[in-house]
């Protein structure tokens, strides 16, 4: 499986270019697009998906033309967006049975048997009598991710997943998706939290203003911030200098002042100690630090 994207735009009726030249080849496995929010990534997400049409550019799909073959695709796909609604009056069994047969799952009897694992799995068996609108957010974004996955689609694509769901909720979702990666499926995941991706995604692409900046592994982002991230042990006055020269990522109060973390070149601060870099440091260091790239 691969989807390849060339020279893909979007610019919008009211003169908005949301896409400007994206070129990506994504593979099989967990894909992360991260960027701050009006990044462009809905835009790209809601094109792959045979939302929204581009205002040119070509994006292929295993083989499959995005504008010619559009039904192909679509039987393709598992779809999550980030706001998700329901019918008003179907409990919550009954919605994801209805997501199972839009998939293509007929036969009533394993259809009603993958509902009750897949509610299982996403946490939501004891309220599968409960109208799928009453639920609180967080199970509805769980309810979310059982009808993008019952299909059992080729291409999985998730945007903004983890809003509303609390920490624990946020392990469940990333361990469902790490087992589905090891399958011959792609997992395309679209955030800007770099938490949902950190430890799940092997490639990853930063969009910003509509743009690529970075494409590659994450581990290759961290290496570019190496030497650049530094714990700062600091006084409440320098402490407010510190903010406003630096991006701050870390700040925990201790007996006698600030101890912070923050990125940025070297510092003339003798308390400054360089600190390994995480992907959380290496993304605030990539699109604040280097001003070029924003």
């Amino acid at each position: 499986m691969k989807i390849e994207i060339r020279s893909l735009n979007k610019i919008y009726p009211n003169g908005k270019q949301a896409l400007s030249d994206i070129n990506l080849t994504i593979g099989n496995g967990m894909f992360g697009l991260l960027g701050p929010n009006g990044a462009g990534k809905s835009s790209l997400i809601r094109i792959l998906v045979t939302l929204l049409l581009p205002s040119s550019g070509h994006v292929k799909v295993d083989g499959y033309d995005l504008i010619r073959d559009r039904g192909e695709i679509r039987h393709m796909l598992g779809y999550l967006p980030q706001d998700f609604r329901f019918f008003s009056k179907l409990k919550t069994w009954e919605f994801l049975d209805y997501a199972a047969g839009l998939a293509g799952l007929r036969k009533r009897s394993a259809r009603l048997e993958k509902v009750d694992a897949w509610l299982e799995k996403v946490g939501l068996f004891d309220a599968r009598d409960r109208q799928a609108n009453k639920l609180s957010g967080g199970m509805k974004r769980r309810l979310g991710i059982a009808q993008a996955l019952i299909g059992e689609p080729r291409i999985i694509i998730v945007d903004e997943p983890t809003t509303g769901l609390d920490p624990e909720e946020r392990i469940r979702f990333r361990n469902i998706l790490s087992e589905l990666s090891q399958q011959d499926i792609i997992i395309i995941l679209s955030t800007h939290i770099v938490g949902d991706i950190s430890s799940v995604c092997h490639d990853l692409a930063l969009l910003n203003n509509g743009k690529i900046l970075f494409n590659a592994s994450p581990e290759k982002l961290v290496e570019l911030a190496r030497g650049h991230v530094w714990q700062v042990f600091t006084s409440g006055i320098e402490y407010d200098l510190l903010k406003e020269k630096y991006a701050v990522t870390s700040t925990i109060p201790s007996s006698d002042g600030w101890e912070i973390q923050l990125v940025g070149e070297q510092l003339a601060i003798p308390s400054a100690l360089p600190i390994e870099p995480n992907l959380e440091h290496a993304y605030v260091y990539y699109m604040d630090s280097l001003p070029e790239f924003s």
